[in-house]
């Protein structure tokens, strides 16, 4: 046979076995073909009735040429557009060694914090930072975008006010018009009324419960907020300010002015515009709010063997602990990202952050001067980067001339705002300072730049210049150099498991592969460099890639139209409910609160439903883990007149195909209430079924798991809703750029596509795979799930299955009777750390239990390793249940086993220093040594350290 027309199909680098493997495993089934594991595991009335129709399947070569041809069609001009997006250098030592490097990029959440310890060195590095650049006590470990962070913090003031009568949340009215949009979206749901106004000529009457401010303002203006800041406390009104990261090396910290919250966005610490994202906001707070701030934080404490340790505290998964009565519904952080930020503060360290903000501030005041000289009016009469230059009748000679230079600025009627950020050259003013002479009739030769860079002012008032040092912790101090910074970064990384190492089998997290050809574009200018705000001429690129996605997700979900908004899968629970509060609030229904959602969801599903103003009723499970019908129909009917929804994991959060789902489906409808579908278990269902054919009217869907976007170490995220037709005029908007029609909701992003730059990983994903490589995926993740059931279920009782007593995508094992012998489902997770192995995910939905989900993309040596690895655990514990070893002093209790403490002077342990390093074969080839031993979680609760201590500070906690 010719070989002419052979082309190498992705699919067989994305699915891990092989044909003959795959046989294999269909032979320990007792099945003779996947098409009969199927149809044992997905129930006949749910599956599709055709196949996907998507675009034939391309190969690596061909998507990446026809992606640098779709990247062409953007215009990349030079950014001077500013409102919280800025262009950057990112050093290549950070490019090449975290951003394109799968070490960083493929890590999970640092939940088992012994094999996390250098991403979260990394992040307490950016927690640091922003502790330090803003002035106040505590930080978190990064949220979603400025826009949101801003919305948390005036959700945590609301909660935390001590006048449970006011509900006023003054907004200044030179703010980001993005931020305003989000916070219109969110107040919506509390009662929180948004009064948008002059914070100097505003009068801060008793129903006003907390303050927002930008700072800079979002013209650019410096004001001095700190006699506003002590009348508002007098008055016990909080107040929250916005404040650029970049600035604040040069401005003082508006914790030193009297913030108690600041809020903002890293993005200008070497993270690439993106065209909106993902960037990583900041949070920073008084150490009184410490109990309330929102998202993760990375706290200090120790090991168990007494040495320096980092955990997450606090707020670990509040959500799934409380609730609906979590204060907020967050799930994933940007902590890519933030590490990228935090590398960038390293590297340049506190005088070289001075000097890049230095030469902003210069830069602009140079550009001042030369306008000034011309004859033009600058507005802004204190500033770091931004000019305001009032144009009259030139604004539109203005913006023509500066889009033939190819230069954008920002345009508000008669004004026009210039952002001067760290990419700027001195060349770049000449040609902006070129522009506004030409439309004047003068040249270049018409301004002195010799004269006015030597008598350049100060442009910021003397009474806000910082003098408060910052970055002083020897991290720091000490990696300037690239040799120093790359060895700095490979240290923190060595410490850390990730794809690199050895499968990650956490049940719903979908750890699949994220394909190298997949995250390539990621890294071109053509994609990076792209301001949001860019005029739409100069994005068709984009828009393409974008259309493209849309209409491939709409095939994949079975719905009319896609919002690519929502940046994390919580956000696109809360995004796809306050669709559904808009549809019945359009036909009149404006008293249907009312949400059911089954006792085996997802935690961020009550945690959303109740940002989104809903009341939560719980729906029983039945004993085989499935949403209990009559319960249902009684729950349905007895809140019909105020039905609003029901949230709905398929499969199950238990791993199942619920085979009463279409009538789960029909019972809501029938009571006036719409059907969310809870995306995260899309894996199972790709090409075999669809949310709109099962009859479900919302999806959110993680692309950072179904569809290929890493982890990043906990985040980023993308959680788009797909929507049925009636549905779709209710998609959300945005204040700057129109993605919804007038009945859309307000935005729920700052950003008008989200985290449009990682987009591009799905968009490849589904290119190479086409409808039939994606079906073969989810058919391939059953298959694996089946296969570690078979191999398992002698060992650890599987809790839940279908009719034919097969598993979807995932699988819980059932630990809680070892709890007799004294062993823990934890000590199992830290145990697997000796074998190589990240726990799969630990208590839920059930405490006590493993859950576990393989993916489609390992291979049976894998899978393999992974069952032997458990088999061997299990063997561990029947010697304790049979008493040939101590209970509390046993080979699991101890695990795991840091290479210190096996290679120690003295070993009293009841086994050997063998059993404990290498405890099967494959482990001596292939040995990852966790770098602490168990850490000390409820130390680090007590005493919480958010910021790199100094040595002394660590003894004293």
């Amino acid at each position: 046979m010719s070989n002419i027309h052979f082309q190498e199909k992705f699919e067989s680098r994305h699915n891990g076995p092989s044909p003959v493997e795959a046989n294999e495993m269909l032979a320990k089934l007792g099945v003779s073909s996947i098409d009969q594991l199927i149809d044992q595991t997905v129930p006949s009335q749910i599956r599709a009735p055709k196949p996907l129709n998507l675009p034939k399947a391309l190969s690596e070569v061909a998507y990446l040429k026809r992606i640098a041809e779709i990247a062409e069609k953007n215009k990349v001009f030079k950014s001077f557009i500013g409102q919280g997006y800025y262009d950057v250098i990112l050093p290549g030592v950070i490019q090449r060694n975290v951003f394109e490097n799968p070490g960083w990029y493929t890590q999970y959440t640092p939940y088992q914090a012994e094999i996390a310890q250098g991403r979260l060195q990394a992040l307490l590095n950016f927690q640091t930072v922003i502790c330090d650049f803003t002035g106040l006590e505590i930080a978190n470990a990064s949220l979603l975008d400025e826009a949101t962070a801003a919305a948390e913090a005036m959700f945590m003031l609301y909660s935390a006010r001590k006048n449970k009568d006011a509900n006023v949340f003054l907004v200044s009215d030179n703010a980001y018009a993005q931020t305003v949009d989000v916070l219109k979206t969110r107040a919506l749901s509390f009662g929180i009324e948004l009064k948008i106004a002059a914070i100097a000529e505003s009068e801060l009457t008793d129903d006003v419960f907390a303050a927002f401010v930008q700072y800079p303002a979002a013209d650019g203006s410096i004001v001095d907020y700190k006699s506003f800041a002590a009348t508002a406390h007098s008055k016990n009104i909080t107040v929250c300010a916005a404040a650029d990261l970049m600035s604040l090396a040069l401005l003082t910290p508006p914790g030193e002015w009297g913030a108690d919250v600041v809020v903002g966005n890293s993005q200008r610490f070497g993270v690439p515009m993106g065209f909106g994202g993902p960037h990583a906001a900041y949070f920073a707070t008084r150490d009184s709010f410490k109990r309330n701030i929102p998202g993760r934080i990375i706290g200090v404490t120790s090991d168990s063997n007494g040495k320096y340790a980092l955990r997450m505290a606090l707020q670990t998964r509040e959500q799934h602990i409380r609730r609906d009565k979590a204060s907020s519904n967050i799930c994933t952080a940007q902590a890519l990202l933030a590490i990228m930020a935090s590398f960038y503060a390293v590297y340049h360290g506190p005088e070289g952050i001075k000097n890049i903000a230095s030469r902003i501030n210069a830069l602009a005041n140079l550009l001042d001067q030369a306008l000034q000289s011309l004859g033009y009016t600058q507005l802004n009469a204190a500033y770091f980067d931004t000019l305001r230059v009032g144009l009259g009748a030139h604004a539109g000679a203005l913006k023509s001339e500066a889009l033939n230079n190819e230069l954008n600025f920002y345009y508000n009627g008669s004004e026009v705002s210039i952002a001067i950020d760290e990419t700027t050259t001195y060349e770049d003013i000449k040609t902006i300072v070129k522009v506004f002479a030409k439309i004047q009739g003068k040249t270049l030769n018409d301004v002195d730049f010799d004269a006015l860079e030597e008598n350049l002012g100060s442009s910021i008032p003397a009474d806000l210049v910082r003098t408060s040092a910052y970055l002083t912790h020897p991290n720091f101090n000490s990696y300037h150099s690239e040799h120093e910074m790359l060895r700095y970064i490979k240290s923190l990384e060595a410490k850390d498991l990730s794809l690199c190492h050895s499968m990650i089998p956490l049940g719903s997290c979908t750890m699949k592969l994220n394909a190298t050809a997949e995250m390539v574009p990621v890294t071109w200018a053509r994609f990076g460099g792209l301001h949001p705000f860019a005029p739409t001429d100069q994005t068709s690129g984009y828009m393409q890639m974008i259309g493209e996605l849309n209409d491939w997700l709409s095939e994949i979900t079975g719905f009319a139209k896609m919002s690519f908004q929502p940046n994390s899968g919580a956000q696109g629970e809360y995004a796809g409910l306050m669709v559904i509060r808009a549809y019945h609030e359009s036909r009149g229904d404006h008293g249907r609160n009312i949400c059911l959602i089954p006792a085996s969801a997802h935690g961020t599903n009550p945690a959303s439903a109740s940002m989104a103003g809903l009341k939560v009723v719980v729906v029983k499970c039945d004993e085989l883990g499935n949403i209990d019908i009559p319960d249902l129909r009684a729950k349905a009917t007895e809140h019909a007149a105020n039905l609003n929804s029901l949230m709905v994991t398929y499969p199950s959060t238990h791993g199942v195909f619920e085979e009463s789902i279409i009538e789960v489906c029909e019972i809501v409808h029938a009571n006036g209430g719409q059907v969310y579908m809870d995306g995260a278990n899309m894996n199972a269902q790709v090409g075999l079924t669809s949310p709109g054919h099962i009859g479900a009217d919302v999806c959110h869907l993680n692309l950072h798991k179904t569809f290929c976007i890493p982890h990043g170490g906990g985040g980023p995220g993308m959680g788009p809703i797909g929507v049925a037709k009636h549905l779709v005029p209710f998609l959300p908007n945005h204040e700057v750029v129109s993605t919804s029609g007038e009945e859309g909701i307000s935005a729920v992003s700052a950003a008008p596509f989200g985290s449009a730059s990682i987009l591009l990983i799905s968009h490849a994903y589904i290119s190479m795979m086409g409808g039939e490589g994606l079906t073969n995926a989810t058919r391939t993740a059953i298959l694996n799930a089946n296969y570690i059931k078979a191999r398992l279920e002698n060992a650890y009782p599987v809790l839940y299955s279908g009719t034919n007593g097969r598993c979807a995508h995932e699988m819980i094992l059932d630990c809680r009777g070892f709890k007799n012998f004294g062993i823990e489902v934890a000590d199992i997770a830290k145990r697997l750390m000796d074998y190589g192995f990240h726990a799969p995910t630990v208590s839920f939905p059930v405490a006590g239990t493993l859950m576990v989900e393989p993916t489609e993309s390992e291979s049976k040596a894998e899978l393999d390793r992974f069952c032997d690895a458990l088999v061997a655990i299990r063997e561990e514990i029947a010697a304790v249940e049979a008493g040939d070893v101590d209970q509390a002093n046993n080979v699991l209790k101890h695990a795991p086993h840091t290479a210190s403490v096996v290679t120690a002077d003295e070993w009293d342990r009841p086994y050997s220093r063998q059993t404990a390093a290498y405890p099967l074969e494959y482990v001596r080839e292939r040995k990852f040594w966790p770098s602490v031993g168990r850490v000390n979680d409820s130390q680090g609760d007590r005493t919480l350290i958010c910021s790199c201590p100094s040595i002394e500070e660590y003894a004293e906690a």
